[in-house]
């Protein structure tokens, strides 16, 4: 059967306009696997985002040209695969459906990557209404592969079904006919699986972060301890550099009265949960009064360009978003298109993509003004670095109840800070107050009576 083999290369693809190379982070398989089509062969991490490299035949892994660690350059080759002719398939699928009951049926205690998935798995389980959590993986380390969700159809659990109109959220909903940020769970299961150790900002995860689990073992008896730079924590090294070191910062903070704001979000957040399957954070109503504000002072949306200031005419607002070792800045496109309840379900998409490992190059491409939930862990006050080459970014801090004075009384209302650095080639003192005082307008302007649609 040798005969019928045919070796190609794999070569590193053009995941982004202006990505040149990228590294490779992980392999999924090793020469001598069998390989489907789609299915992804390795990870590799570029612009502080990890993206798959799938498979475009089915075939067996041969020769891996490319080492994990190192950076390939777009168009080299990095692997090669063997296609095998239909018949070899057909006698390997024969062979793989005649194994002992014990064999088929043993899945590795190794689970790891059981809540990785593909874009073609999630398309497949979405096409047939299928919920992952249910489907059993015999790939790598627990994970689900697409003939694993074809043979879970096979046996009759497709349901065909999509969401009804009560599902998610009515006939008025802006979102119904737009797929779930899982699209193998339903509102309902979002509730009921919902961590407890997880924050309902929508931006950071864990209540107590964790130590890095990439921990070098020093010798005995050294006072420190020694932790491996990850490539992500290289990235985020570079850019943070690069941005003090070429870009001028200054920074200004207004004082916000959002106690309003809070009354609105109680009164809504339970329906708009139950309705929609995502939560109304703070957040979207600060999105909203930001991108309005923009709108009237365009100079924030703007990049330098050494003779010439750019003004970028779409609002595309980046979101910087708190894992337990690193922070990704996944970007919410045009975002003033978008109404508050449309935001709130671009922070839910975003933040769970973060979560569970799923973001790919287009959620990190073409951001054009930062804004920061710093007041998810609590901090008050923050001096933030400009998301380089951006103009300006924008931190949202913790809401505390205060004394104020009011028409010379004293009164207990919530209060909340909004902290903005910027780039002093491009923006000075007064049209940053400006737009800050157009922010705390927008904020401050929200009512009981303020429409999410």
């Amino acid at each position: 059967m040798s005969d019928n083999k045919q070796l190609i290369d794999v070569f590193m693809p053009q995941l982004a306009e202006s990505l040149v190379s990228a590294t490779v982070g992980k392999w999924l398989k090793q020469p001598g696997d069998r390989i489907e089509q789609y299915e992804p062969i390795c990870e590799v991490i570029t612009d502080k985002v990890n993206a798959e490299i799938p498979s475009t035949v089915d075939g067996i892994m041969g020769e891996l040209i490319a080492e994990e660690g190192q950076t390939i350059g777009v168009g080299e080759v990095i692997c090669r695969i063997s296609v095998i002719s239909t018949n070899e398939s057909v006698a390997l699928n024969t062979q793989a459906n005649i194994a002992t009951p014990e064999a088929s049926s043993t899945i590795s205690s190794d689970q790891s990557m059981r809540s990785r998935y593909s874009p073609a798995v999630q398309s497949l389980a979405a096409e047939h209404g299928l919920n992952l959590a249910d489907i059993p993986g015999t790939g790598m380390a627990g994970r689900i592969t697409r003939k694993d969700v074809l043979a879970y159809v096979e046996q009759g659990h497709s349901q065909q079904a999509k969401p009804s109109s009560a599902d998610m959220g009515g006939a008025n909903s802006p979102f119904q006919g737009l797929s779930h940020t899982n699209p193998a769970v339903t509102p309902s299961q979002y509730v009921e699986n919902k961590s407890p150790a997880t924050r309902n900002s929508g931006l950071h995860l864990n209540e107590n972060p964790q130590i890095p689990n990439n921990v070098i073992e020093g010798q005995q008896g050294r006072a420190e301890t020694l932790i491996d730079i990850t490539p992500v924590r290289n990235t985020i090294a570079t850019r943070m550099r690069q941005s003090v070191s070429e870009i001028p910062h200054a920074w200004t903070m207004i004082e916000v009265d959002v106690t309003n704001l809070v009354l609105i979000r109680n009164k809504l957040k339970d329906e708009f949960k139950r309705n929609e399957g995502v939560n109304l954070t703070y957040l979207a109503f600060l999105l909203k009064a930001v991108v309005n504000a923009i709108k009237d002072y365009p100079i924030m949306n703007s990049v330098w360009a050494t003779d010439k200031i750019i003004v970028k005419r779409d609002i595309n607002i980046s979101l910087a978003v708190g894992t337990d070792d690193t922070v990704m800045v996944p970007v919410i496109q045009k975002a003033d298109q978008k109404n508050i309840a449309g935001l709130a379900k671009e922070v839910e998409e975003l933040a769970t993509k973060t979560r569970q490992g799923k973001l790919k190059l287009d959620d990190m491409q073409g951001g054009t003004f930062t804004v920061n939930n710093t007041g998810s862990f609590g901090s008050v006050l923050s001096y933030p670095i400009i998301n380089y080459p951006q103009a300006a970014i924008l931190t949202f801090e913790s809401i505390v109840k205060r004394p104020v004075v009011i028409n010379d009384m004293i009164a207990v209302r919530s209060m909340a800070n909004i902290c903005l650095s910027l780039d002093h080639r491009i923006l000075d003192g007064v049209i940053c107050g400006r737009f800050l005082q157009r922010v705390k307008e927008n904020l401050e302007g929200y009512t009981l009576d303020t429409k999410l649609y």
